[in-house]
C-alpha cells in the first residue's frame, strides 16, 4: 500500500508523516501481526469479529490507578483480594434462624451491629477463612464467607461459634444450617428479598442486608472482593424485588393491620379523612410501638397516649421525636376517648377496660367514634357495638385482613423468586469469571513485554520522529496489541463450562507458563506472545 493511501485511510493517525514514518508503522503491523502463525489451527480457540473494536487498558496503568493507601497495613490490597478472589473462592453461609433455633441459642450467638466487623475480622484471622461479613439480627445470626478448602473452612467458623455460645459443637449442631456455593448464594438473596422473613415481604431485612454490606468494606471489614460483591448484589436484588413485585404491600401484622384498616374505614364510618382523625391509643407497650410505628409512616403527627404510669409513654415520645404526644394517665382515659376520633387499645389486662355501660356513664354518646381493639385478651367489649356512633373492630376483623395481604404476598412470591434467581445468576458469572483474571493479567503483560520490546528495537529509526509522531507509534502498537488480545480475552470470560480447559488452552498457546522465556523462543520473528 502506498504512503498516500495510508494518508487517506488514516488521515486522523498520519496528519503529514514522512514516507519514513509509514514504513515504520507498517513493518510495526507485521511483527504484531506475525503472532498469528503461533495459533494452532487444531485449537478451539477462535478471535470473535468483534475484535476489532476492542480496547483493554495495560495491567501497569491499572495497577497503579487502584493502588491502595500504604497506610492501611490491615487492610488487604486489592492486588492481594484479587488474587485471593482468582484462587476460586467459594461462598457458605453457616447461621440459625427462628426456623431453625429457639430465642434462647440465638441470643447466645447475637452480636451488635457495632461488633459485625470485630466479629468478621475474628473469623479471618485463622487465615483459613479468606472473606467473612456477619449478619446478627433479632430472628438470625448468619456468617457469609469465602474460601477456598471449605472442609477446614467450615471446622474453624464452627468452633468459633461454638467458643462465642459456650456450647458443645454438638449441641451447636443441632441449631445450625450450612449451606455452600449456589445455594449460599440464593438463601442470602431470598433473605434480602424478604422470602426467608418470618412476615414474606417485610422490609427492615433489606436495610440489614445493606448495613452488613456496607460494614464489609469499611477500613476494618473483612468483606473482600467475592463477599462484600455478593452482599450488594443481595441488596440490588431485594430492591428490585420490592419495586417490581407488590411483595411488601398489604398488611400483615396486627398493628399494621389496624392502622390499615382504620385508614380504609375512616370515611365511611367517620365520614373524616383519616389525616385529620384525632389518634388515641390505650396502653404503651410493645404493641402499642408497633402501632405508633405504622402510624407515623402514614405521615400521622399527633397522638394521644393512656397509660398506668408515664415513663413508657415518654420513652415513645423519645423514640419518635416527630410526634406529638399527649400523655394521660388511666383516670382519664374517656376524657380523652370523649375528644378522639379514632381509638386503639393494646393495653395488657384481663377484663376489658371499654364497655357500653363505662361509655354511657361517661356520655360518650351519639358522636361517632371508631375503636379498634388489638388486645388479647380483649380490651374491649363486644356490647359498645350497641353504643349510639360507636363502630369497633376486634382481632378477629383485623385477622381477616392479615390472612388477605398475606395470601397475597404468596402469589407474589413466585414473581420474586424469579427476579431473584435472574440476579443471583449475575453474581454467579461474575464469580467464575475470577478464575480468568491471572490469565488475562499474564497475557496482557507478556504483550506488553513484546510491544515494548519491538518499539525499543526500532528505536534508532525512530530518532528523527517529532514527540507527537513518536505518541502515534504508541498509540498504533498499543492498539494492534489490544485489538489481538480482544479474542482471547473474551474467549475466556465467556466459557461457562469446562472454564479450566479453555484456560490451559490460553497459558499453553501463549507460552504464560514459562517464565524466562520473555520474547526469547520468538527470535526475529517477534516470540511467541
Amino acid at each position: 500500500m502506498a504512503a498516500s493511501e495510508i494518508r487517506r485511510a488514516h488521515p486522523r493517525l498520519f496528519p503529514a508523516f514522512s514516507a519514513r514514518m509509514v514504513l515504520l508503522c507498517l513493518i510495526l503491523v507485521s511483527l504484531m501481526t506475525s503472532t498469528k502463525s503461533y495459533i494452532s489451527p487444531r485449537s478451539s480457540l477462535r478471535c470473535s469479529p468483534s475484535f476489532q473494536a476492542g480496547f483493554c487498558t495495560p495491567t501497569s496503568t491499572r495497577l497503579r490507578s487502584t493502588t491502595p493507601d500504604i497506610d492501611r497495613p490491615t487492610k488487604k490490597t486489592r492486588e492481594e483480594r484479587l488474587k485471593s478472589a482468582s484462587k476460586g473462592l467459594e461462598v457458605h453461609v453457616i447461621g440459625l434462624s427462628i426456623h431453625h433455633a429457639a430465642v434462647e441459642v440465638r441470643e447466645l450467638l447475637a452480636v451488635p451491629e457495632s461488633g459485625w466487623n470485630d466479629a468478621s475480622a475474628a473469623l479471618c484471622g485463622s487465615g483459613v477463612v479468606e472473606e467473612a461479613a456477619v449478619l446478627s439480627t433479632c430472628n438470625r445470626f448468619e456468617v457469609y464467607f469465602a474460601a477456598s478448602d471449605t472442609r477446614r473452612a467450615m471446622v474453624s467458623v464452627t468452633n468459633y461459634l461454638a467458643k462465642r455460645s459456650n456450647l458443645p459443637v454438638s449441641e451447636l449442631r443441632k441449631n445450625i444450617f450450612t449451606l455452600s456455593g449456589d445455594d449460599a448464594v440464593w438463601h442470602l438473596f431470598r433473605v434480602a428479598g424478604g422470602l426467608d422473613s418470618l412476615i414474606v415481604g417485610e422490609g427492615q431485612i433489606l436495610s440489614q442486608v445493606r448495613q452488613c454490606h456496607l460494614h464489609s468494606i469499611e477500613e476494618d471489614g473483612s468483606g473482600g472482593k467475592v463477599i462484600s460483591r455478593l452482599l450488594n448484589q443481595a441488596t440490588a436484588a431485594g430492591k428490585r424485588v420490592r419495586s417490581e413485585t407488590d411483595i411488601s404491600k398489604g398488611s400483615v401484622s396486627i398493628s399494621s393491620a389496624a392502622a390499615e384498616l382504620t385508614e380504609m374505614r375512616s370515611m365511611g364510618d367517620l365520614q373524616l379523612p383519616f389525616s385529620e382523625a384525632r389518634l388515641a391509643i390505650v396502653g404503651a407497650g410493645k404493641m402499642t410501638r408497633l402501632l405508633v410505628t405504622h402510624l407515623a409512616s402514614r405521615g400521622l403527627q399527633r397522638i394521644s397516649i393512656v397509660n398506668r404510669s408515664l415513663k413508657r409513654p415518654q420513652e415513645l415520645a423519645e423514640q419518635f421525636p416527630d410526634i406529638k404526644f399527649e400523655i394521660a394517665l388511666e383516670d382519664e382515659m374517656f376524657d380523652v376517648i370523649g375528644r378522639s376520633d379514632i381509638v386503639y387499645t393494646a393495653a395488657s389486662c384481663e377484663d376489658p377496660v371499654i364497655s357500653k355501660t363505662k361509655m354511657d356513664s361517661n356520655g360518650l354518646t351519639g358522636r361517632p367514634i371508631m375503636l379498634a381493639d388489638i388486645g388479647v385478651p380483649r380490651n374491649i367489649n363486644p356490647d359498645v357495638a350497641e353504643v349510639d356512633g360507636v363502630v369497633a373492630y376486634n382481632v378477629d376483623d383485623l385477622s381477616a385482613v392479615v390472612a388477605k395481604n398475606t395470601a397475597m404476598r404468596q402469589k407474589e412470591m413466585i414473581e420474586a423468586e424469579v427476579l431473584l434467581r435472574e440476579e443471583a445468576s449475575l453474581f454467579s458469572t461474575w464469580q467464575s469469571s475470577l478464575s480468568s483474571v491471572p490469565t488475562i493479567n499474564k497475557l496482557q503483560e507478556r504483550a506488553e513485554e513484546f510491544r515494548t520490546a519491538e518499539v525499543q528495537k526500532a528505536s534508532k529509526k525512530l530518532n528523527g520522529l517529532s514527540e507527537r509522531e513518536l505518541e502515534a507509534v504508541e498509540r498504533l502498537s498499543r492498539g494492534i496489541v489490544n485489538k489481538l488480545l480482544h479474542g482471547p480475552m473474551s474467549h475466556i470470560r465467556q466459557a461457562k463450562e469446562d472454564k479450566g480447559s479453555v484456560i490451559s488452552e490460553v497459558q499453553n498457546m501463549f507460552h504464560l507458563d514459562e517464565e524466562g522465556k520473555k520474547g526469547k523462543k520468538g527470535g526475529k520473528k517477534g516470540g511467541a506472545l
